[in-house]
Order: C-alpha cells, then structure tokens, then sequence
C-alpha cells in the first residue's frame, strides 16, 4: 500500500473522499496492517489502533481505522476537504518517529501498558 518514499515518509495512492466525520478514517483492516508494517517494532504488546498520520495537500491529518470506509480510501472531514473531491491522489504517511513527534506537537500522548 505504501512504500519508502523519503528519511520521514512513505508514499501511497488512495481514493481520497471527504465524508461528514470528525477525523480522518481509512479502512480498519488497513489501519491496523499499515500500524503492524510501518510504525510497530516487534517487541512486546504494541497498539495497532494508534492514529496514522498522512500528509494531504498542505497539511498533516491524524488517521483512524473505520470498518464503514472501503479499503484503499481515505474519507476526510468535508471542512478541509477541497472542491476536486473525490479523487485518487498521491499520499504521504509519516513513519513511525515523525508521526509521533507529529500528534505530540498536538497533544496526543500514546497509552503506555504497564
């Protein structure tokens, strides 16, 4: 789905829609196989439901798995949706280090398991 496109970022092409959420969502099923691939490190219990975070057009956008979205489609609330929507595009995922840097600059703390 996605490939090594640069030090910080994978690139992948999705249908990308906008839909009447909140936040960002792609497949569920994808969400957690794109987590496993990219961002876990194989050692010990690791969260697959933590948000992947995609570069469309200008801006980054934390991204959450949906079991009601197709797979290979990223639905995006429609207020940053833009007038060419739907559309496939090119999209840009952070890997694992920059994401993270990425939702703690927003304030978003991963669960730690004791």
């Amino acid at each position: 789905m996605f490939e090594r496109f640069s030090s910080g970022y994978y690139l992948g092409e999705l249908y990308v829609e906008p839909h009447d959420g909140e936040r960002a969502v792609i497949q569920r099923v994808d969400h957690e196989h794109v987590n496993e691939q990219l961002y876990a490190d194989g050692e010990g219990v690791e969260r697959l439901d933590a948000p992947l975070v995609m570069k469309v057009g200008g801006g980054h956008i934390p991204v959450a798995g949906d079991d009601d979205v197709p797979s290979g489609t990223l639905a995006i609330p429609r207020e940053i949706a833009d007038e060419t929507l739907p559309d496939r595009r090119n999209v840009l995922l952070a890997d694992a280090d920059r994401a993270e840097a990425l939702l703690r600059w927003e304030g978003w703390e991963p669960h730690v398991n004791a």
